[in-house]
């Protein structure tokens, strides 16, 4: 049994048998509703930063923590609290997910202090924890499994997406009426989802027969599945490189409106506006550079490693010479290149984790993955910025920021080197 004749069988189990194309996509269109709003939750905070700033006299690490706790907690919750939606129900799970994330972001429109605001995002993080690995593991068990790539590739963009309306409208909410009622207005829209969502979407409809005959037998004959989580070289750096790469991908979400604001004297809203058309631009570049990686690496998949490399090394480039120059529209177009770029890995790396691991085992996979990227990237990139930018300034620290790319591809370089002897080893210990 060959390499690609292996990648196939991993993938051979479909569960969307049964189950209408029509309300697979309606399953699709609420889960993607609420990773918006999961995102819009999390990322209205940095519309706001300039102001949160000006009131309680914060220092940016404080601001940096206000944003970093957020995804600390994703990442160190994400793995448990997906074991646990898979035992006690995903829809169920996410619905209280949703809940928990939109109350607390009431929270933080209430708050009277920083300490407050703090506990509020703490909790915030913990509803997100394992909303993107359950919400991606609903998605994958209603559509045939020749769409999962293309829908997965979608799904992860939404946060993206999320994260441009959250700045736009946050910024423009704030400005218009405060940032109380941008944190507000967040969380009224994540609560009426989350009171549609069960209703509509049915356990026993998205998770028909847990396995067919042939796949029970699959998974016993398979030795171990959990051990192929961490057992090779190649997925491990999958993980690490997908974290740093999201370390500089991050950055640029969480400060640009601070950015914006500081260097070219934008009003809160109009912060918030530029800085969502730059994420935009990470958002359609995700999609794009996932379908560039797929069609690549349709008969060698390794290619895909390749990609993710040229994807770290050239949004690097861009954003490097980005912040050497002096502010103005030259600057504003590298950084949105460099948005453009900065996410492709997201699709190169998610393809190597789940080519490199047992598919009885893909959504822990997916939450290890969740967990690499926010503790190395998602949290500890603002927070490093903040402490960098408070010493030297936000500028500068920018400048140091693109460097971290070149880590990244050097993690995935390691990887490519040790990837196919790594599937080998992997297809052996299925088929004994």
């Amino acid at each position: 049994m060959g390499v690609q004749q292996y990648i196939q069988n991993t993938a051979s189990v479909d569960t969307s048998i049964s189950i209408p194309r029509r309300y697979a996509w309606l399953v699709f269109a609420l889960t993607f509703g609420l990773l918006i709003s999961d995102y819009m939750s999390r990322q209205v905070l940095n519309a706001v930063f300039p102001l949160l700033k000006a009131e309680w006299v914060l220092s940016d690490s404080q601001l940096g923590l206000l944003s970093g706790i957020v995804a600390l907690m994703v990442g160190l919750l994400s793995l448990p609290l997906s074991l646990l939606a898979d035992r006690f129900g995903r829809i169920k799970s996410l619905t209280l997910m949703a809940v928990l994330w939109s109350l607390a972001t009431l929270g933080c429109a209430i708050a009277e202090s920083y300490q407050q605001m703090l506990v509020a995002r703490f909790i915030v993080g913990v509803g997100e924890a394992a909303y993107g690995s359950v919400g991606m593991a609903v998605i994958v068990a209603v559509f045939p499994r020749e769409m999962r790539a293309t829908l997965t590739s979608a799904f992860m963009a939404g946060g993206v997406f999320g994260a441009v309306l959250g700045m736009a409208l946050g910024g423009l909410m704030a400005e218009h009426f405060g940032w109380r009622w941008a944190f507000g207005g967040m969380a009224i829209f994540g609560l009426i989802l989350a009171i549609i969502y069960p209703l509509i979407v049915k356990e026993k409809r998205v998770s028909p027969a847990r396995l067919t005959d042939v796949a029970d037998k699959a998974r016993i004959k398979a030795q171990r599945p959990l051990r192929s989580l961490y057992s090779s070289h190649s997925v491990i750096s999958a993980y690490i490189g997908s974290g740093l790469q999201l370390f500089v991908g991050g950055t640029v979400i969480v400060w640009m409106p601070s950015y914006l604001n500081r260097y070219y004297g934008m009003s809160t809203d109009k912060a918030g506006a530029m800085a969502a058309v730059i994420v935009l631009c990470g958002a359609v570049g995700t999609i794009l550079c996932g379908m560039l990686c797929d069609r690549l690496g349709r008969e060698h998949p390794d290619r895909k490693i390749s990609l993710a490399i040229v994807y770290c090394l050239v949004s690097c480039g861009l954003l490097l010479l980005a912040f050497t120059l002096p502010v103005g529209s030259a600057q504003l177009v590298l950084i949105c290149l460099g948005a453009f770029i900065v996410f492709g890995s997201n699709g190169p790396a998610t393809a190597m984790v789940a080519n490199l691991t047992h598919y009885s085992v893909h959504a822990t996979a997916f939450a290890t993955l969740t967990l690499a990227n926010n503790l190395l990237g998602l949290a500890l990139g603002p927070l490093v910025i903040g402490k960098v930018s408070d010493v030297i300034g936000l500028h500068n620290a920018f400048q140091l920021m693109p460097l971290v790319s070149i880590i990244s591809a050097a993690v995935f370089f390691y990887a490519k080197s040790h990837y196919h002897h790594d599937i080998k080893r992997l297809n052996v210990q299925k088929v004994v």
